[in-house]
């Protein structure tokens, strides 16, 4: 189909992007294969790849990254589903209610990390505190290695909902009246309308939140460092955190290195999962 526009209109956002974004991917390729600081560049060719996939805390950061992405997008799927579909209904104060969902979407990820660090603290935190007035003795929430990883999982889980629930909110507008009112006469029952109407019309919006939700949890970084530095020990060391370590040792072709391995592994399973949402969608 021919463009409605000239040439020149697409000229600004085309130098935007070469800037921006190709000039530095292409860059990070080249730096991955080098030696280099700030002063020199050595080209190395692949040991920095070698010397990556041989960091000890490799595997388990690899672990950790799957887990806590498919954790944290996985709860907010459901979640903002459960929150978008009560926030669509007739309820008092609804404009209220879903800017107290919104509100942490708003906050700073460092803030959060810093202000759940606080809360959760296991010795003197206000949550264990709170626990232990009626008899339960709080676990360490990020002190004990088991723990750690879940405990942030969950403050990433409340931060973030709210954008899940926006998004399946924009999807519950947008389907016609028409197909409830229907229902309704046909003589449904609530859970038939969700099953039948509901869920397979807002598949656009669930799509969303799916491939957004899993991008940010393969590359979350910010949150788990704030609250765990990966700890204790490499309990909660995810894959950019692993790569966080080798900048702050100075390895910074190394660490480029660990940067392109998150960029392909990200692609390489956001790419396909979402071909095969679109395909399902395009079946229907």
């Amino acid at each position: 189909m021919k463009s409605p526009y000239p040439t020149w209109f697409f000229i600004p956002a085309g130098v935007f992007y070469l800037v921006l974004f190709l000039v530095p991917t292409i860059a990070s390729f080249y730096f991955s294969l080098t030696r280099w600081t700030l002063f020199s560049v050595e080209f190395i060719g692949f040991d920095n790849f070698v010397r990556f996939f041989q960091e000890p805390q490799l595997v388990q950061g690899f672990i950790n990254t799957f887990i806590y992405a498919f954790l944290t997008s996985g709860a907010k799927v459901v979640l903002g589903l459960l929150l978008g579909v009560f926030l669509s209904s007739q309820i008092i104060a609804r404009g209220f209610l879903r800017s107290v969902v919104f509100f942490p979407v708003l906050v700073s990820v460092i803030g959060v990390g810093i202000l759940f660090k606080v809360l959760m603290d296991p010795f003197d935190g206000p949550i264990n505190e709170g626990l232990a007035a009626i008899g339960i003795d709080g676990p360490g929430w990020y002190t004990d290695p088991s723990l750690a990883l879940v405990s942030v999982a969950i403050v990433d889980i409340w931060a973030g909902v709210g954008l899940a629930t926006l998004i399946y909110i924009a999807g519950m507008v947008a389907i016609p009246q028409e197909y409830f009112e229907a229902s309704k006469v046909d003589g449904a029952s609530a859970w038939s309308t969700f099953r039948h109407i509901t869920l397979p019309l807002l598949r656009p919006a669930t799509v969303t939140v799916v491939l957004l939700s899993l991008i940010g949890g393969l590359r979350r970084f910010d949150l788990i460092w704030t609250m765990t530095g990966g700890g204790p020990g490499f309990s909660s060391d995810v894959l950019a955190s692993v790569v966080y370590k080798q900048y702050q040792a100075g390895f910074f072709g190394l660490s480029t290195a660990g940067n392109v391995v998150l960029f392909v592994v990200v692609a390489a399973i956001i790419f396909p999962l979402s071909w095969w949402l679109n395909r399902k969608e395009d079946e229907r």
